[in-house]
């Protein structure tokens, strides 16, 4: 399908970024972009990395790169939105904890890595795999915002991949996904799950996916008509949830731990169900048992969510959103007065099917589902009522559900 005129007119402007940036010569390879999209999570948070399900969605906020294949392993990259951009050889590439503490986390900030580690952390995966990449002279362009919660390193990462890869690829979508998933992990130091980089890469237009993040089995999941996804940005960045994070996910390894000894085969809070947790619970710290009884309450949310949805039951939409809102805040406990009031406010508008955080938490966004005529007085009421009431700015993104990442046609 060829692009709608406002990517059309996206393409000429990221063409001129990188021919300002990377002059090209006359036998210059021609210019490619390639794309991938952000997601929100419908229903499902803190159960990927207990091998557990999700429901996200690839979402119209994205990622693009405009590049020209080079023939050698250099990489170079810039980008419309930051002045940093970056450059180096795909065969001297080392995560950033085997460069030791000299230069910092890649040598950026001490508030984390740089948006171009990202970039290299995918080649040093692709080229641990031994996969045939080249390097590029590429500009970047996103219309994701940082810090929200809403995948914009997953949708750096699947980019690149393409770009490494010449615009295309011959990869499963599950390796695809596995190897971005590996270059945020281990190259860059975040310790995620794969859904981020499975929904980028496996996003369907107007569809949400399921996924079993255990086998990486996956179903497309249609939404009622009538119904759009919205999400609401608290306008409070996920500032301090690293540590916390952290915590939850050794609490998680603490209850397999301690279980296993009196359950054989428990691998993961997957493997755990709410009457065997109830029998078990006086072997647990308090703490650790909320956080086991959040994640396989939400296994069975996500379940229900799908058949809620294939039903078109609204009411059942809501109790579930609600029930998984209220899990996060009081089990998990990674919620924050912001979240808990964006979803308060959203709840009071007549047409608002369902609203919850979404996310790791502790700021970022809430995912809501809204009847299309009600999406503007969801807006009105974010912009007066959530902005008086907290004295933040909430931003509201109406989103399309998109394909998941590959290449943009130019001509």
């Amino acid at each position: 399908m060829a692009p709608t005129p406002p990517d059309r007119h996206r393409i000429e402007r990221l063409i001129a970024a990188l021919e300002s940036e990377f002059p090209g010569e006359p036998e210059s390879a021609q210019v490619e972009i390639v794309r991938a999209p952000g997601r929100v999570n419908l229903i499902g948070d803190h159960t990927d990395y207990n091998e557990g399900f999700v429901l996200p969605v690839a979402i119209e906020l994205d990622t693009w790169i405009a590049f020209r294949r080079r023939q050698d392993g250099h990489v170079r990259v810039a980008s419309r939105q930051s002045r940093e951009a970056g450059s180096f050889w795909i065969d001297q590439l080392a995560p950033i904890q085997a460069r030791g503490s000299s230069g910092g986390r890649g040598g950026g900030s001490a508030g984390g890595p740089r948006w171009t580690d990202y970039v290299a952390g995918t080649a040093w995966s692709l080229r641990e795999a031994a996969l045939p990449i080249r390097g590029f002279d590429g500009v970047a362009d996103s219309s994701l915002p940082l810090g929200v919660g809403l995948s914009s390193s997953s949708a750096l990462e699947l980019a690149s991949a393409l770009a490494l890869l010449g615009g295309g690829h011959a990869l499963a979508t599950p390796a695809l996904a596995a190897l971005a998933q590996r270059a945020e992990r281990d190259y860059v130091g975040v310790n995620c799950g794969i859904m981020d980089q499975f929904t980028s890469a496996a996003g369907r237009e107007g569809r949400a996916l399921l996924l079993d993040c255990r086998f990486l089995e996956t179903r497309h999941v249609a939404l009622p008509w009538g119904l759009r996804v919205v999400v609401c940005d608290t306008g409070s960045p996920r500032q301090s949830s690293g540590s916390v994070h952290r915590d939850r996910r050794a609490e998680c390894g603490r209850v397999v731990a301690l279980l296993s000894e009196k359950m054989p085969g428990l691998c993961s809070l997957r493997d755990l169900d709410m009457p065997s947790l109830r029998r078990h619970r006086a072997m647990l710290p308090e703490a650790a048992a909320r956080r086991a009884e959040h994640v396989v309450t939400e296994n069975g949310r996500v379940l229900a969510t799908v058949e809620a949805l294939e039903a078109g039951d609204l009411d059942q939409l809501c109790r579930l959103f609600a029930e998984s809102h209220a899990s996060l805040r009081d089990l998990y406990e990674v919620s924050s007065p912001a979240l808990d009031t964006m979803v308060e406010v959203a709840g009071a508008v007549p047409g608002v099917v369902a609203s919850r955080m979404t996310g790791a938490g502790l700021g970022g966004c809430t995912v809501n589902l809204v009847l299309a005529d009600a999406v503007p007085t969801l807006q009105a009421a974010v912009s007066r009522e959530y902005d008086r009431r907290t004295g933040l700015r909430g931003r509201v993104y109406p989103v399309a559900i998109v394909e998941g990442a590959g290449p943009v046609p130019t001509a």
